[in-house]
C-alpha cells in the first residue's frame, strides 16, 4: 500500500471528499488505525487517482449535535492540514471519531493522525475486529 509520491517531501496532494454511503463502506474494509481520539480507515480504490480523498463520521453516541459538529469541524481541519504532503496518493482516509476526541488537544490529534498514516504507510494496521453479536443470523 505505500506509494512514493506520499513519502517525497515537498510533493502535495490534491484532496477531494467521500461523499456517498458506498465509498465509507467500502473504507471500512480497509487498513484499519485506532487511537485515542479517533479510528482511521484508509482505501486504497481500484481505479488509480491522484489526490487523495477523505471523509469524516461521528456518531450520535458522542454527544448532541453541536458536539459531533464541532469534533467534524477540527478533523476536516487536521485532515486539510496533513493530508495533501502525508496521505496515502490514490486512497480513501475515513476519520471516525471517538468519544475522547471532543476534548482532545488539537496537537494531539496532528501527532495521532500523523503517526497513523506512517503506520498505514509501513503498510502496518490493527488487527480486523470482531463482530459485537455473533454475524448476521442473530
Amino acid at each position: 500500500m505505500t506509494d512514493d509520491r506520499a513519502a517525497v517531501p515537498g510533493t502535495r496532494l490534491s484532496l477531494g471528499i467521500v461523499r456517498k454511503r458506498a465509498d465509507f463502506v467500502a473504507a471500512n474494509h480497509g487498513v484499519r488505525v485506532a487511537r485515542p481520539g479517533f479510528v482511521l480507515l484508509v482505501k486504497q480504490p481500484a481505479a488509480n487517482r491522484d489526490g487523495v480523498r477523505f471523509g469524516v463520521t461521528v456518531t450520535r453516541k458522542i454527544g448532541n449535535a453541536v458536539a459531533r459538529n464541532r469534533m467534524k469541524r477540527r478533523f476536516r481541519a487536521l485532515l486539510r492540514e496533513i493530508l495533501p504532503e502525508q496521505g496515502i496518493a490514490g486512497a480513501d482516509h475515513v476519520l471516525i471519531g471517538r468519544e475522547g476526541g471532543i476534548e482532545r488537544d488539537f496537537a494531539a490529534l496532528r501527532t495521532e493522525l500523523q503517526a497513523a498514516l506512517a503506520r498505514i504507510a509501513a503498510g502496518k494496521g490493527d488487527p480486523p475486529r470482531k463482530p459485537k453479536h455473533g454475524g448476521k443470523g442473530r
